[in-house]
């Protein structure tokens, strides 16, 4: 049965989403980006699949900025827009917590969303899904991006719209000519071959190790054994990763879900929901911290003078508060000369930093930044741990004007047009291991 189609606002944006069944469990599917709510309901397996996952509770369903039945966008969203979305459909039809269940593609950002809003995230249920896209020198267990771009060159791109597709994504029904039609369909309806092209490069950019062990929700990782778009390895390391994180290795080839052998990821997602008990609401999150620092304060004092200086001081902080403001940062406390304020996307504190330096510009004064994602632990109104001493070493060394940042919050950000320029590797006092830092590019 086709449920209605209801809308949530994110920003200016407008979401679509549908609810099935009812209870006192939430379980928000979060698909890959080849997938939408018309098509779930086309699709016999698809639909029969989200059918049955009803008998666990509410089932929740949305379209991703730019997809299906959402409001169109110009560019792929980020993670951390996805994540705006996700939080609006929550608020909009009512879920104060919900297990996530993130295949795919859909996987990245259900892990991000779980490590930043813990409170709000009941579970965490990964399906043939991954921390990163390409390997990397301590991530083997993806592809290249040579390899990668040559499939997408060869495969994808020429043949998008012909149902080629399946034989990746969905191998045992391969063989049957309506599977391939009906895939051709999905692949017709789900976005255009330049689309496709931008969403494909958009998830190569995606990074999301850093953040895995903040994690502090009961998670449970599914993978088949030989799947074909999302190598094995991938899932057993993502899970070696996660606290606490269950790991079922499946048989089979299918990537999807609803694709083979479904009784037992069914099954999997059903002792996961009712065979424990909820997780308390942990007090340590994820957080992109920031800190300011105006630059050549003692200097400026004295050239000021101090009534004066109290003077601009005074416009500094509200400046700097209203920017806070904008970017939907949380202002920890004041801290001299400079701010320490919190972010729930790293990209907003970064375009905050940004705005703060040239908005302060004017009054003569030049402000530095540093920011980094990681876990904090919420102290009352205060906020502590690892994150918040980088964040704070990372300031000390930006140049008058900058916005300096680490890896983390590179690889965060991907797709958010934000361009960023190595500034090597450093050791941070007293902070364990030497940390890779980049200046974010001057617009």
């Amino acid at each position: 049965m086709r449920p209605d189609t209801r809308y949530a606002t994110a920003g200016d944006i407008s979401i679509a989403y549908q609810t099935l069944g009812e209870g006192d469990r939430d379980l928000v599917l979060v698909f890959p980006f080849v997938t939408h709510l018309d098509l779930i309901w086309d699709s016999p397996k698809l639909s029969s699949f989200v059918e049955r996952l009803t008998g666990l509770g509410r089932v929740i369903l949305f379209d991703k900025r730019g997809m299906g039945l959402s409001d169109p966008v110009n560019e792929p969203p980020t993670l951390e827009e996805r994540m705006d979305d996700l939080r609006a459909v929550m608020d909009d039809c009512g879920s104060d917590r919900a297990t996530l269940f993130g295949m795919s593609e859909g996987g990245p950002m259900s892990i991000l969303f779980a490590a930043t809003y813990p409170q709000r995230t009941e579970r965490l249920v990964m399906f043939g899904s991954m921390a990163r896209a390409l390997a990397d020198d301590d991530y083997p267990w993806g592809p290249s991006r040579e390899a990668v771009e040559e499939a997408n060159n060869e495969l994808i791109g020429p043949l998008w719209g012909q149902g080629a597709t399946i034989d990746i994504f969905a191998p045992s029904i391969a063989h049957i000519p309506e599977a391939r039609e009906a895939q051709a369909r999905t692949e017709r309806q789900a976005a255009s071959p330049r689309r496709i092209e931008q969403l494909f490069q958009m998830f190569l950019g995606f990074d999301v190790r850093d953040v895995l062990g903040v994690i502090d929700v009961p998670t449970l990782i599914m993978h088949r054994t030989g799947d074909r778009a999302v190598n094995v390895r991938a899932g057993r390391w993502l899970a070696e990763q996660i606290k606490g994180a269950r790991f079922v290795e499946l048989p089979g080839s299918d990537h999807f879900p609803w694709i083979g052998d479904t009784d037992a990821v069914v099954a999997e997602v059903e002792e996961m929901l009712t065979g424990e008990r909820s997780a308390p609401v942990p007090d340590r999150v994820l957080a992109t911290v920031l800190f300011t620092d105006l630059v050549r304060s003692t200097e400026t004092v004295a050239e000021l003078g101090d009534r004066r200086w109290r003077e601009v001081l005074e416009d500094h902080q509200r400046i700097v508060r209203a920017e806070l403001q904008r970017f939907r940062g949380r202002e920890v406390k004041t801290t001299g000369d400079g701010f320490l304020a919190t972010f729930d996307g790293p990209a907003r504190a970064v375009r905050a930093a940004e705005a703060i330096i040239a908005a302060v510009a004017p009054l003569g004064l030049q402000v530095r930044a540093g920011v980094h994602t990681g876990e904090v632990e919420e102290m009352g109104a205060d906020v502590g741990g690892i994150a918040v001493h980088i964040a704070s070493r990372v300031c000390d060394l930006a140049d008058p004007g900058r916005v300096l940042a680490t890896r983390t919050v590179r690889d965060l950000v991907a797709g958010s047009g934000l361009a960023f320029e190595g500034r090597g590797v450093h050791a941070l006092k007293g902070v364990p291991d030497d940390w890779e830092l980049y200046a974010v590019a001057a617009a």
